[in-house]
């Protein structure tokens, strides 16, 4: 019976390690960048600690704020700060920017 309780919990254990490893990839892939340019389903970046510009494809669905409000990928404008979100094949689903002020 005590072996079986055993089991059962080191199972139980697995099943919450493995779950919740899919929330950890998804944290690493959230960078801060600044956008240089933004429209027609795409956005360059440079990355935070690199001036090396870089091109990605925005998800149809991807959620875009601006200033903490919804906005469309097209009013971000060059030089905003963002945090942005990407999938595992860089395609960006989520984008955080702040306006300068």
């Amino acid at each position: 019976m005590m072996s079986r309780i055993s089991f059962l919990a080191a199972v139980a254990v697995a099943l919450v390690v493995l779950a919740g490893l899919p929330l950890l990839a998804a944290d690493g892939k959230v960078h801060e960048a600044t956008v240089v340019k933004a429209g027609d389903g795409k956005i360059t970046l440079t990355l935070k600690g690199d001036e090396k510009k870089h091109t990605h494809d925005v998800a149809k669905d991807a959620k875009i704020t601006l200033d903490d409000k919804a906005s469309k990928l097209d009013e971000l404008k060059e030089g905003f700060p963002a945090k942005v979100t990407m999938d595992d094949k860089f395609v960006v689903t989520k984008i955080d920017a702040k306006s300068k002020k």
